[in-house]
């Protein structure tokens, strides 16, 4: 299973193309720009708790058959978080003072 290749920040609507280098993720796919996921969040993904990892680039071109963002197109759906602005922050702020790994 491909990851879907979320086309926007989920915080701030910035656009995040497939081979976007500042696009993060969550496990569960969550997907936020840089400036958002290391500044406003630091690291804590509002949705989860979880930490991010840069995005994977899908290749545009097909190296191997059936294989390449022609071939398995990124999703075409924006998303915007579901909570305010100050339950988001009292969460970054509650959260984030541990690892990740420790979360």
């Amino acid at each position: 299973m491909a990851l879907e290749l979320r086309p926007n920040c989920e915080m701030c609507d910035r656009d995040l193309p497939p081979a976007a280098t500042e696009a993060r993720i969550c496990s569960y796919e969550c997907t936020f720009c840089a400036d958002c996921a290391e500044g406003r969040l630091n690291n804590v993904c509002p949705n989860c708790g979880g930490g991010f990892t840069p995005r994977p680039i899908r290749p545009s071109r097909e190296w191997r058959p059936g294989l390449s963002v022609a071939l398995r197109p990124p999703s075409t759906t924006r998303r915007r978080l579901s909570y305010p602005a100050e339950e988001i922050a009292a969460f970054v702020a509650r959260v984030g003072t541990l690892p990740a790994e420790e979360r």
